[in-house]
């Protein structure tokens, strides 16, 4: 049964080789076959043999030149070749450009760089002292103007109350007038002591952040103001806002 079976591939396989040597003869070139069978070969000539057409050979740069002047004479050359671009001509100055640019200040400039500068930051250095208890004071400036977070600090019993006294008072000078403490909180500030203090109270700082606000008296003006203004009548209900979705007119 095994030598039937290499028979057969034996015989196979010489039948293959003997096909490729007769396909690949020096006969036969590489390709015949596929150029004998694609039709895109023959099918011009068959058809110029039948109808005498004969296929348009590409005109020279000299007969083209030619034939376009022969049609410029008769009038009819193509309009795109008689079109003529130029190209716009550079706008001339006008007297006000030749005017050296005016670089003085003017006021809305002026306002600008005055606004940016509307706030200021300052903060104390690192001393012995609880995050707790500073962060408590830096609660009780902040929101406040600037003047009466420093008689708060006057008049506190706190320890550091003095420090942060004199900070404040170091920052008003340093800005603009009309400043209130917008913003405080409560750092460690840089790790780079060269001492070790493994204690329980750190080393803490207060910054504070000084921006253009309203003073008290214009804080209690406007609320004042507000609550006026909610009083309408002395009825029991208020009457400054509009009555949305209503109720049955019989329950009012």
């Amino acid at each position: 049964m095994m030598q039937s079976r290499l028979k057969v591939l034996a015989s196979s396989h010489f039948s293959r080789r003997v096909q490729w040597q007769l396909f690949h003869s020096p006969e036969r070139p590489v390709g015949a076959r596929y150029y004998a069978i694609n039709p895109f070969n023959w099918v011009p000539e068959k058809v110029k043999e039948k109808f005498g057409m004969k296929m348009r050979e590409t005109e020279s740069e000299e007969e083209v030149a030619a034939a376009k002047k022969e049609a410029e004479e008769r009038g009819e050359s193509s309009i795109f070749e008689t079109v003529t671009v130029t190209e716009p001509e550079p706008p001339l100055p006008s007297p006000d450009a030749t005017k050296p640019l005016d670089t003085s200040p003017t006021e809305e400039s002026a306002v600008q760089i005055e606004r940016r500068g509307d706030s200021h930051k300052y903060s104390t250095a690192v001393f012995k002292i609880s995050h707790r208890k500073l962060n408590m004071i830096g609660r009780q400036i902040s929101g406040k103007p600037i003047d009466h977070a420093i008689l708060q600090m006057q008049f506190s019993e706190k320890r550091a109350s003095t420090r942060i006294m004199n900070m404040l008072a170091t920052a008003r000078d340093h800005a603009s007038p009309r400043l209130v403490v917008a913003e405080s909180w409560v750092s460690k500030g840089q790790h780079n002591r060269k001492r070790l203090e493994p204690k329980g109270r750190g080393h803490v700082g207060l910054s504070v952040v000084l921006k253009e606000g309203r003073t008290l008296e214009e804080q209690k003006a406007k609320e004042k103001a507000f609550k006026l203004k909610r009083i309408v009548s002395a009825a029991v209900t208020r009457e400054d806002k509009p009555i949305r979705n209503p109720g049955a007119m019989w329950a009012w």
